[in-house]
Formats: C-alpha cells, structure tokens, sequence
C-alpha cells in the first residue's frame, strides 16, 4: 500500500476511534455523573434515567459501540483495499 494510502487509512481509523470515545464518554460520564440532576427528572422503566446511564446506558452504549466499529472498520477496509477475503 502506497504511503499516502496508509496515512490516509489510519486517518480514518483514528478518525472513527475518536468518534467512539467520545460518545462513550459523552454517555457514560456526562449523562451518568455530570447531567445525572437533570436526567432523574425522566423515568425510564420506572427507574431515573441519570440512574440508567449511570448504570446500564453507558455498557449498553459500549456494547452498541463495538458492533458499530467493526461494521465500520470492514468498510474503512474495503475501502483501502486491505480487508481479508
């Protein structure tokens, strides 16, 4: 693979990397601990919702994460040619 190729395809590995971490961490520490006030107002199953994320949301956030990454990494690899057959 040539060099600008390769540069090119780490960009957007890191690119989508980056894109993951964030909502991660949008979910797990700005809805679980910093808007946990305003998130209890909403019920969610009959439990707070600044609960839920505290809890549950930011695993079921990760988990979503994964599936979403590697569906994107095979298109990121097909797109560079680098995908296993």
């Amino acid at each position: 693979m040539p060099s600008e190729n390769r540069k090119a395809y780490w960009r957007a590995n890191l690119r989508l990397v980056t894109i993951c971490l964030l909502i991660w961490f949008t979910c797990s520490y700005g809805f679980g601990i910093l808007l946990v006030d305003e998130l209890n107002r909403i019920r969610l199953g009959g439990f707070k919702l600044g609960f839920w994320f505290a809890q549950q949301g930011s695993i079921y956030i990760f988990v979503a994460l994964i599936f979403f990454y590697a569906w994107r990494m095979n298109h990121i690899d097909r797109q560079f040619d680098v995908h296993e057959d």
